[in-house]
């Protein structure tokens, strides 16, 4: 029986599908953007890792955010370790953030993603910039916004495998018909 208002219980993501959400965000990160595309394009493997930080913390931790910022640093031909410290440092704040986090909206969240986003990029930057490169200009952060944006969206698709069959009866309520 469902109660409206009521939160809905969903299965545990498994350790599979976590992986393919992050081995997804890795070949869309990969993949050759150009234009307009690439400047709006956001950082797809940190979407990933802020979710499954936020929603599943005890699944996710900090090695993957350290082995799939090392892969996104070699396939960038950046620094060494930018990217793995900005996610390391992401995912660090999105797992002491993780329960104030989920209790809002999608929306709200976003606003939320938008900040940890940002908190990325400028660590990354400040990397880069330590290592000699010159100011990209405001348009470097417009990703994050772009990411915010996208959260809602990846939001439910990466929970569609956790939710039960339309339809179904709840384990909880077998019985109490």
């Amino acid at each position: 029986m469902h109660y409206p208002g009521a939160p809905e219980l969903l299965k545990p993501a498994s350790r599979k599908f976590i992986l393919l959400t992050l081995l997804s965000g890795l070949l869309l990160n990969l993949l050759p953007w150009y234009g307009l595309a690439l400047l709006f394009r956001p950082d797809f493997v940190a979407l990933a890792l802020l979710f499954w930080a936020i929603r599943e913390p005890r699944k996710l931790g900090f090695a993957a955010a350290w082995i799939a910022g090392l892969l996104m640093d070699v396939g960038d031909g950046v620094i060494l370790g930018q990217h793995a410290f900005a996610y390391i440092l992401g995912v660090y704040v999105a797992i002491m953030l993780h329960r104030r986090i989920q209790r809002f909206t999608l929306w709200q969240q976003a606003s939320h993603v938008l900040l940890l986003l940002l908190l990325l990029q400028a660590t990354m930057l400040i990397i880069r910039l330590f290592g000699g490169a010159v100011f990209p200009g405001a348009g470097y952060f417009l990703p994050g916004l772009t990411g915010a944006m996208l959260w809602p969206a990846l939001s439910l698709l990466f929970l569609l495998p956790q939710r039960g069959k339309p339809g179904a009866d709840s384990v909880y309520s077998a019985g109490h018909k």
